[in-house]
């Protein structure tokens, strides 16, 4: 492993964390801006849900072959890679002037995403030790984590005062000074003894992933029983069994399959899927229940997510020094600490004051912050520091499919607790189907047919819902901070580190 201790190295940290701060509000920003480009553009729902789809299909299909990429051919420059086609793509959505434009946009810009995020977690694990590492494993969760609620603040602010294309746009100058820090303050890092490119495992690990979360994302609109979500389960299914079969096979595979049989690189993998299970989860409900229940806008919603931010920059460093004396400690605290707050959550109502929201919003916050650096620098601990790439490709891909199925599955149990509860009987059957469909409908068709009683229900079947969803989530939490607590060990010693890499080595040319 290349050590650099020159002190501009956290110089290049700060690069990176802008990068990945870019790369989390991107996930969210474009969300409040939906209904304006679908007036703008004069598209339908399919376009706008294709709008969407296309970044984050495109990213998680990518990242295992990506970080592979970055040992074999080293990560600067796959994140200067990234980092330009990410730039470039935001330029072209901009300017697009059709959904199919800026369609392409977004899955351009879902292949830089999907290089920079698992290529500047190596880099860490590249650049610092152990002495370091968690601190700086900190900062970049902390940006990852906080880029994603303040989407809806900045999309907020930047639609109230220039063109939708500004969502876009914003991420040029974000990435050119990213671009210009890593090109100057970065030394070039990859695995001394690259591998052949595994052309087959790349296609079978791309296509399966994009299938999977194509698939998910597809399933509560669809329907989970649907022909063609079935469909792309079962083929999603075949394609990753096919990969998990290439790569226990070949001689020289993109990502090693058995680091899954240590246990502190597996519980601390699935400890960050769970966390994205929950955040985003939690995210896709919030924003809907402080616009169309308590009644603000796009931007005003973004101001009142940032104690999640607060609690996230908190807990970070917190569970960076609780890390010290082993990582199941912070980790099992924090989703246990995600999983009170959401609890505690699930009591809100339609006329709970902000003031009980900020407590229990900054308590997730906190917990999640606690909970996602140390496992990620679990994962980056347990692995040789020449194949990081790869490993924490493999990390950030489950917390993608996390994150798809965190929103799939609470969006349909959300769905369905709304329209248990909402009173529509007496309506004509178009009205009746309007309202069904969500909050927002059901309060659009009160307001057309001055209806304030539907209105009031509508409100109230959403609180059924959203009480379901943070239930769910927060029982999720629990259950993963007691089996992280009970299956995740503490900080391996150097020896025992280098005694499980080298058994891993030599399983996997055996």
């Amino acid at each position: 492993m290349e050590q650099w201790d020159n002190p501009r190295r956290w110089w290049a940290l700060a690069a990176l964390v802008l990068a990945a701060l870019t790369i989390g509000f991107d996930i969210t920003i474009l969300n409040v801006a939906l209904p304006t480009i679908a007036g703008e553009l004069s598209v339908g729902t399919d376009a706008l849900q294709w709008i969407v789809n296309a970044y984050v299909v495109v990213l998680a299909g990518l990242m295992l072959t990506c970080g592979a990429l970055g040992d074999k051919y080293g990560r600067k420059l796959l994140l200067v890679v990234g980092l330009v086609l990410f730039a470039a793509a935001s330029a072209l959505a901009a300017w697009g002037d059709s959904a199919g434009v800026v369609i392409a946009a977004r899955a351009g810009m879902g292949v830089g995403g999907a290089i920079i995020l698992p290529v500047a977690f190596a880099v860490v694990a590249a650049l610092f030790g152990p002495d370091d590492r968690s601190r700086a494993v900190s900062l970049l969760v902390v940006g990852t984590g906080a880029g994603i609620p303040l989407g809806p603040l900045i999309g907020g602010y930047l639609l109230e005062h220039f063109w939708w294309g500004s969502i876009f746009l914003i991420n040029i100058p974000m990435a050119a000074i990213a671009l210009l820090a890593i090109v100057f303050l970065m030394p070039e890092t990859r695995d001394p003894a690259p591998r052949r490119l595994d052309l087959p495992g790349a296609l079978l690990s791309t296509a399966g992933l994009a299938i999977l979360v194509y698939g998910i994302i597809e399933a509560p609109d669809r329907g989970w029983g649907d022909g063609l979500v079935l469909g792309t389960l079962a083929l999603a299914a075949l394609l990753l069994c096919a990969f998990t079969a290439w790569e226990l096979r070949t001689e020289q595979p993109m990502i090693d399959l058995r680091w899954f049989a240590r246990r502190q690189f597996l519980w601390a993998s699935l400890a960050g899927m769970l966390v994205s299970f929950t955040l985003l989860g939690m995210l896709f409900v919030l924003p809907q229940y402080l616009q169309d229940v308590a009644g603000h806008d796009a931007f005003a919603t973004g101001l009142r997510l940032l104690p999640m931010i607060g609690g996230l920059v908190i807990g970070a460093p917190l569970g960076e020094r609780l890390a010290v004396g082993g990582y199941r400690v912070p980790v099992g605290v924090g989703l246990l600490l995600s999983g009170v707050g959401l609890a505690v959550g699930a009591t809100t109502g339609t006329d709970t004051s902000y003031g009980f929201v900020v407590v229990w919003l900054a308590a997730v916050g906190m917990g999640i912050g606690m909970a996602l650096s140390p496992a990620m620098d679990a994962v980056l601990d347990d692995l040789p520091a020449e194949r990081s790439g790869a490993g924490t490709a493999i990390t950030m891909t489950l917390r993608q499919i996390g994150g798809a199925l965190g929103v799939a599955l609470l969006g349909s149990l959300l769905a369905q607790g709304y329209a248990n509860d909402i009173d529509t009987d007496g309506l004509p059957e178009a009205a009746a189907d309007a309202a069904d469909d969500s909050v927002a409908g059901g309060l659009a068709v009160a307001e057309r047919l001055d209806l304030p009683a539907l209105a009031a229900s509508a409100r109230d079947a959403y609180m059924s819902g959203m009480t379901m969803v943070l239930i769910a989530t927060g029982a999720v939490a629990i259950l993963s901070a007691v089996l992280t607590t009970a299956l995740l060990p503490g900080r391996p010693s150097t020896a025992s580190k280098e005694e499980g890499v080298a058994d891993a080595e030599h399983t996997a040319q055996a």
